[in-house]
């Protein structure tokens, strides 16, 4: 009884872990480039609707719909719709130079208003709806490793492709940034803007691309929620934006570093679904008044991690110098 709750514990903290490390990834690369973009939850919306309204849609209108189309479908889609919400966040903060704060919030709403407004029509009446095939695409575990290997199978190979993807991304990012010129550009854009733009970087370019392809990544992890994680469920419960913040404080956590978001993100996972596990496993029953409690605790580690590397004053623990500051190059 107790290897089955740790497992299933387990499994739901990668799986939840696997949300926000895609939305953690997304908002670091922009946030490198200098721009607090706070709409990453309204961003995560966009992305999980349009994915699976995609997916959703050609089911209904396919004779005999093929599961990679329907990934293929929600994945594009996703992700288009999450960097067009970006796209709006850059024009507003880069171009027009708009309050990066209030552009964030504001685009959190945003997201949050349209998705809602034209799932209504998905719903049509109804609580829910429901994308089986997709769920089932993304859902997939790894043949043979999965099933053959007892516990260890279970642990580590029962996850959908993308729990797999949000890793290697991890990784790829942290070359990216330390190891190659352009990664090593867009920190100098985010460092001092001024000083890049001096030695030939363009910062504009920079900032559109980082904040647009950001963004892009940040709205896999809502599709990610909803097609696999929600079990293809869609239904207008805001818990997305929930995460999306969770994504945001996990940037904090993780001290801008791409594979920390990995480790940070899973125990962010086992820390969120503790009020729902660790009461069975020590057998305690009538918990829910305490539930809310325990689902603050990852927030709470956030706060700690935050005073911690304030003091510690480490400049590689630090946000890029210009964060949240606008660009003016007349004023270099």
């Amino acid at each position: 009884m107790i290897q089955t709750n740790l497992l299933a514990w387990l499994l739901r903290a990668v799986q939840f872990g696997t949300i926000i490390i895609f939305g953690s990834l997304g908002e670091i690369l922009t946030e490198k480039s200098g721009n607090l973009n706070l709409g990453v939850p309204g961003i995560m919306y966009l992305g999980s609707f349009a994915g699976f309204a995609s997916a959703y849609l050609y089911e209904n209108s396919a004779a005999n719909p093929i599961p990679i189309v329907c990934v293929l479908l929600a994945l594009i889609a996703g992700f288009l719709a999450a960097a067009l919400g970006g796209l709006i966040y850059s024009f507003l903060t880069i171009t027009l130079r708009a309050n990066q704060n209030v552009t964030g919030l504001a685009l959190t709403t945003f997201g949050m208003g349209v998705a809602n407004f034209f799932g209504g029509f998905l719903l049509q009446g109804e609580v829910y709806t429901a994308a089986p095939i997709s769920n089932a695409a993304f859902a997939h575990k790894i043949p043979f490793l999965s099933d053959r290997l007892g516990v260890v199978g279970e642990a580590l190979f029962s996850y959908g492709f993308l729990a797999y993807a949000a890793i290697l991304l991890a990784v790829g990012m942290h070359i990216f940034l330390n190891k190659t010129r352009a990664g090593l550009n867009l920190r100098a854009v985010g460092e001092n803007p001024a000083t890049a733009d001096a030695a030939g970087i363009s910062v504009t370019k920079y900032k559109y691309l980082a904040t647009v392809i950001g963004a892009g990544i940040s709205g896999i992890g809502g599709l990610y929620y909803v097609l696999d994680y929600n079990n293809g469920i869609w239904a207008t419960t805001g818990q997305v934006e929930a995460l999306g913040w969770l994504a945001v404080a996990l940037v904090i956590f993780t001290t801008w570093k791409p594979l920390n978001a990995i480790w940070g993100a899973y125990l962010f996972g086992t820390l969120y679904w503790l009020y729902n596990f660790f009461p069975k496993l020590l057998g305690m029953t009538n918990v829910d008044r305490t539930s809310d409690l325990f689902q603050m605790i990852p927030y709470l580690v956030t706060i700690l991690v935050l005073v911690i590397v304030s003091l510690r004053r480490k400049r590689e623990s630090q946000p890029p110098a210009s964060l949240g500051l606008a660009y003016f190059r007349e004023e270099r």
